[in-house]
């Protein structure tokens, strides 16, 4: 259990460490369009003004719209908490399939059951435990599950 809690963490540090450098990416590449954007108005304001066609004015609408651009930082305290929040529902889930496990192994099922869905269906003795299991022992519901 351990072992698998250790392998989500650095599964998840490698997902937060990629989107922070996509993050970071992001800023730079921002930076840089705002350095050549300042670039372009100089060189527009030194040009002579050309005369402005007819359908311009939908251009400096769209201009408007896409120059808009709103920044987000991530904050330590918001990694930390998606860290916690993805901890604890991973110990949630393994709590309820532990809980599951349990109650699985209290149901009481025939070894010649068992060994008839091997047989049959080919499959492992692990799997046909399971499943006839998980319909209480009934080897004619476990049989269509495994067949559907």
């Amino acid at each position: 259990m351990w072992l698998c809690f250790k392998t989500k963490v650095k599964q998840i540090y490698v997902e937060l460490s990629g989107a922070i450098f996509r993050f970071l990416l992001y800023r730079f590449k921002m930076a840089s369009d705002m350095d050549q954007h300042e670039q372009d108005q100089t060189e527009q304001e030194q040009k002579p003004a050309k005369k402005t066609a007819k359908h311009d004015s939908g251009a400096a609408d769209l201009e408007k719209v896409t120059d808009y651009a709103e920044e987000k930082e991530i904050s330590s305290q918001d990694i930390i908490g998606a860290m916690s929040l993805i901890g604890d529902k991973h110990s949630r889930e393994t709590a309820e399939k532990a809980a599951k496990q349990k109650e699985l192994a209290k149901v009481t099922i025939k070894k010649e059951d068992v060994e008839l869905i091997v047989r049959e269906m080919e499959i492992p003795r692990s799997v046909a435990e399971l499943k006839l299991r998980e319909h209480h022992g009934n080897v004619v519901n476990a049989l269509i599950e495994l067949t559907n």
